[in-house]
């Protein structure tokens, strides 16, 4: 392989077969390389093909900023998460969670703690991306001898549940608020205490996820005029009920009306909930 560009001593550029640009890392890669010499294959430790322009020059950018450490700690941390969530992340985690680990540990250096005002929110709503920020607390600490708190790992598990739904971080927040919002129109309807180790709980989750989701995004909701609705209407009377008031709250605050698929699955998924309806 030949240089393309020199990032730093420990990261390169280079252009592929199929001309296409890669980032290679390895400690000492480039030390004393000019763009056009050769890599010494035996250094090449780690080698990056983002399908995304946008999201390669990031990677760049960040790469010739930060220590190779924080690069090689971020990805064990990512392939920990791949194989414990069982999910695929978008590339994009590769620069959101480098970043913001660099960054944590460099404030925890400084001694300044950012507290996660989401934590409670982030343990109930993403419990399996909450345990892996806690086990990468644990691998930061290994490795650097540094036990970041807690709100570290709810970061992390946000930073995970991003990659999982292709999000920017901003628009998970308001997913998040989203879900909890319509969690407590139901919770206060029933006067009820969710089982949050339910399927019918999870289910539940997973689908206000989604549908916050499409809500955010703006992306047309489905509406298959499907003719169970007046039967689920009619028949699961006190969960339409408090759909109806789900759907004032998104109307008054996100100028979005229902449609009635939206308003069949709601229905369906809080009756299972206000029942704990086990499958």
């Amino acid at each position: 392989m030949r240089i393309e560009k020199v990032l730093n001593n420990n990261v390169v550029t280079v252009i592929d077969d199929l001309n296409f640009e890669l980032v290679v890392m390895g400690r000492g890669l480039a030390f004393k390389k000019k763009q056009g010499d050769y890599l010494e294959e035996d250094k090449i430790e780690k080698i990056f093909t983002l399908s995304n322009q946008k999201l390669s020059d990031k990677l760049k950018t960040l790469l010739s900023e930060i220590p190779i450490e924080h690069m090689e700690l971020s990805e064990e941390i990512i392939n920990f998460a791949k194989l414990q969530l069982g999910k695929m992340l978008d590339d994009s985690i590769y620069i959101s969670l480098t970043d913001h680990i660099s960054f944590a540990l460099e404030r925890f250096s400084k001694g300044m703690k950012i507290k996660n005002a989401m934590l409670w929110e982030i343990k109930k709503f993403y419990k399996e991306e909450y345990e892996v920020g806690k086990a990468a607390l644990q691998i930061i600490h290994s490795k650097f001898g540094i036990m970041l708190p807690e709100d570290e790992a709810g970061h992390i598990a946000l930073h995970l549940v991003n990659a999982e739904l292709n999000e920017e971080m901003p628009n998970m927040v308001n997913i998040t608020k989203i879900m909890n919002d319509i969690l407590n129109i139901v919770k206060h309807h029933f006067r009820l205490e969710y089982d949050e180790e339910s399927l019918a709980y999870y289910r539940f989750i997973t689908h206000l996820k989604f549908f916050a989701q499409r809500l955010i995004n703006g992306t047309p909701p489905p509406d298959n005029e499907n003719g169970l609705f007046n039967l689920v209407k009619e028949q699961y009377k006190e969960a339409f009920a408090s759909v109806e008031k789900i759907k004032i709250y998104i109307d008054k605050t996100y100028n979005r009306e229902l449609t009635n698929d939206e308003m069949l699955y709601l229905t369906i998924h809080i009756e299972r909930i206000t029942n704990q309806k086990m499958e």
